[in-house]
């Protein structure tokens, strides 16, 4: 009987050499080919496995679930600033309604009164809202988002992910996420 892996299937969670993730948001995971490629190329050591074996005609190994990089490469201070990482900032809510549907970003200083396209003048809208502020001030319109916008910092999405955890988690990856979570007694 053959079992065909999915693509999906079998994700590895990357560590840096401190054995932190490459990424929270998203998770640094990569598809368990390129661990295997990795592996084999003595990028990485093997931390944890899956219980499931692929096999080629002269070996076979378990999937990895946790990998740590053999070199450590130094963490970004500040955060891409990406349409991501805006709804990450603003937590998935409209920052004029408080709605979760329908999302995209509005220019709280209109590109065409001079608005750029930067963190501190980015905020997250549903389109309703958009539509309605339009190309016009928050003053001519008297529309103000429920923050200002700001430059996050790493900790701030940091902290904010923590709301929006991934679909799937495998038990072999908790010991290495939210190491600074309070434990339960």
């Amino acid at each position: 009987m053959t079992i065909h892996v999915s693509p999906d299937a079998h994700p590895a969670l990357v560590l840096n050499a401190d054995f932190r993730p490459l990424s929270y948001y998203p998770l640094s995971l990569w598809s368990w080919q390129d661990a295997i490629k990795a592996v084999f190329l003595d990028r990485v050591n093997i931390v944890s496995e899956y219980d499931f074996l692929v096999r080629s005609p002269s070996f076979e190994i378990k999937l990895p679930s946790v990998v740590s990089l053999k070199t450590y490469i130094k963490p970004s201070r500040n955060p891409a600033f990406t349409r991501f990482n805006v709804f990450l900032r603003d937590r998935f809510e409209c920052q004029y309604c408080g709605s979760t549907d329908d999302l995209t970003f509005d220019h709280w200083v209109p590109r065409s009164k001079g608005g750029q396209t930067t963190w501190d003048n980015v905020v997250t809208a549903c389109s309703p809202c958009n539509l309605r502020k339009s190309n016009k001030s928050c003053d001519e319109i008297g529309m103000w988002p429920r923050k200002r916008p700001f430059e996050p910092t790493v900790f701030d999405l940091h902290n904010n992910g923590r709301l929006f955890p991934p679909n799937f988690l495998h038990d072999s990856w908790l010991d290495y996420l939210y190491w600074d979570a309070e434990l339960e007694p």
